[in-house]
């Protein structure tokens, strides 16, 4: 048993607070090789992942993820990673969950801070959403599946959080 992964699987944290600095682009590769990885059904890997690292696009995609709101939904992070799911795929939701799983989990591992940044599908159903997909050279039929942000965690993590009694349960 490989104790130090089960050990990662059970530290990780959501992160809601980064320093400025930009992440090391070695760690973004692993990062994101870590998502590529991930399982697909039927390995058709049905996902596209775009990271976005340049501050005027990552302002943008804060101010479109805000939904009409005054607040950074980003919380401030660096680098936000964004899955795609391809319409056509064979189980392009569930591909990408387990992707940004993978990536979580990958950015833990090497020190970073991470959080799944829900309302993505919304983002790139807007008309600045589609342009940016087009800007990026993505022409295939696609819908937001998560955000991923990213940086270097400014601070402590919160502790850990009881988990509910009832959380599991074994049929024998």
């Amino acid at each position: 048993m490989n104790r130090e992964a089960i050990a990662n699987l059970l530290n990780r944290k959501s992160c809601r607070q980064f320093t400025e600095e930009q992440i090391d682009a070695e760690k973004l590769d692993i990062i994101l090789q870590c998502g590529i990885h991930a399982p697909t059904g039927r390995n058709a890997q049905s996902a596209l992942i775009v990271a976005v690292q340049d501050k005027a696009t990552r302002d943008t995609l804060s101010r479109l993820n805000a939904l009409g709101g005054d607040h950074d939904p980003f919380y401030g992070a660096p680098t936000v990673v964004i899955v795609l799911g391809l319409k056509n795929g064979c189980t392009p939701f569930e591909d990408g969950c387990l992707i940004m799983g993978n990536m979580l989990n990958a950015a833990y591992a090497c020190g970073l801070g991470g959080c799944f940044i829900h309302r993505a599908r919304q983002m790139f159903e807007t008309e600045e959403g589609k342009a940016l997909l087009q800007d990026w050279g993505i022409t295939e039929e696609v819908f937001g599946i998560g955000c991923l942000i990213l940086g270097n965690i400014r601070g402590e993590l919160h502790p850990d959080l009881e988990r509910k009694a009832d959380y599991i349960r074994i049929i024998r």
